[in-house]
């Protein structure tokens, strides 16, 4: 006799099959990440540059001219993408469709993203510094589900939807402070933000009408981007929208979201972000010395990305509980939430991609802010991943769970 699947494991599935089923993704991206940093201090280092940041003989647009660009503006659109897609379905029909539900990661994106950028200019002192209080803000959610990747069924699944959906709100916030703070307007700004709006407007009208085909959404969605690519607003932002208009309804059983979510996941996890760690791991320490390591700026950032992300998040997330304000993770212990708000300190696109704006011209305050990312980047991964690996309170019960969906 076949057991019939219940509704919670069918709605959950698709989360486990990204995240928890296979390690193999988040070994790929570290690996690779390794690789670039291994490419550019050998003799390979300037070929390698060359394949990355070369100019091409011609491009359609200042931010299409390399490959580094491509990657960073173009491919990851397609990670967030996905992204999308997983917090839509969540937040309709999985464990953030509650209003309530979905205050604790609220919260505690603020609040990650508030601390660490207060610890950051306590330990700099400002100055020549203070462009960089941005920096430690963001989490990287590629690099943060690796490493749950690498972790397999230890952490549990309310836990994993907890650091996805605070690391997008963190990115999406660094993406309107990249907007408000590091972008200078040019004269098309207001119509290119104008046309972006209007394309948008339309996917909002195609799901508002039931459109069932993939066609018209991708269509637009690649419009949407290349309209937020000219904004000057970071155009990964563009991936996020377009899948919040991907209609959520079922016909015959089948979700339009749910088919175009599996579709893209493999090829998110296993091309897209690789190559992405590829293109922006790789950073020379050339020049560097150990003094360097203990200069303000890395160091503020690295304690802005250890010490500030996660006596933030946790502090927000024990104050959220105590005063009855959200409830914490379900079935997760303190120990394996603090393992998580340690992983939150793990920055990496948008702390690079920030660094670079916030030190325009001046490559020696870039390297070391490359360093300091880098740094406090691999304290909270190894840190976070141990916390987590000795906290085995669920992974006698997951395992069980996974049994049972085999």
């Amino acid at each position: 006799m076949t057991q019939q699947s219940s509704p919670f494991r069918s709605l959950f599935a698709p989360v486990r099959a990204l995240f928890v089923g296979d390690a193999s993704a988040g070994i790929l991206l570290i690996l690779v990440a390794a690789g670039a940093m291994l490419a550019a201090n050998s003799i390979f280092a300037e070929q390698y540059n060359l394949l990355i940041n070369g100019k091409f003989d011609w491009y359609p647009h200042a931010k299409l001219s390399s490959i580094h660009y491509i990657v960073n503006d173009g491919l990851m659109a397609v990670f967030f993408f996905v992204v999308g897609l997983e917090v839509k379905r969540e937040l309709i029909a999985g464990q953030l469709a509650d209003a309530k539900s979905r205050r604790l990661p609220l919260v505690a994106a603020i609040a990650g993203m508030a601390v660490p950028a207060l610890v950051f200019m306590a330990v700099s002192g400002g100055g020549e510094y203070a462009r960089g209080w941005a920096i430690p803000a963001a989490t990287d959610i590629a690099f943060a589900m690796g490493v749950l990747g690498i972790l397999g069924n230890r952490v549990p699944g309310s836990l994993r939807i907890f650091l996805l959906t605070v690391a997008i709100v963190d990115d999406i916030g660094a993406v309107l402070v990249i907007a408000f703070f590091y972008t200078t307007v040019g004269d098309s700004f207001l119509f290119w933000l104008g046309a972006s709006i209007a394309v948008y407007a339309v996917m909002i009208i195609l799901n508002r009408m039931h459109v069932s085909q993939f066609w018209p959404y991708i269509l637009l969605a690649l419009v949407l981007w290349w309209c937020v690519l000219n904004t000057g607003v970071h155009a990964t932002i563009a991936g996020v929208l377009a899948a919040l208009t991907i209609p959520m309804q079922r016909r015959d059983g089948n979700s339009m979201l749910e088919r175009l979510e599996h579709g893209l996941a493999p090829w998110s996890a296993y091309l897209v972000v690789p190559v992405f760690g590829f293109a922006n791991a790789g950073v020379s320490f050339e020049g560097m010395t150990i003094n360097n390591l203990l200069d303000p700026l890395p160091v503020a950032i690295a304690a802005g990305l250890v010490v500030g992300k996660q006596l933030g998040i946790f502090s927000a997330i024990f104050i959220a509980e105590k005063s009855g304000f959200a409830e914490r993770p379900e079935n997760a212990s303190w120990q394996e939430i603090w393992g998580i708000t340690i992983l939150c300190g793990i920055g990496f696109t948008m702390s690079l991609f920030i660094g670079l704006l916030a030190f325009e011209g001046n490559q020696f305050l870039i390297d070391e802010a490359k360093i300091g990312i880098l740094t406090g980047s691999a304290i909270s991964a190894v840190m976070g991943y141990l916390v987590l690996r000795f906290s085995t309170e669920h992974s006698e019960e997951d395992a069980q769970l996974d049994n049972k969906d085999d």
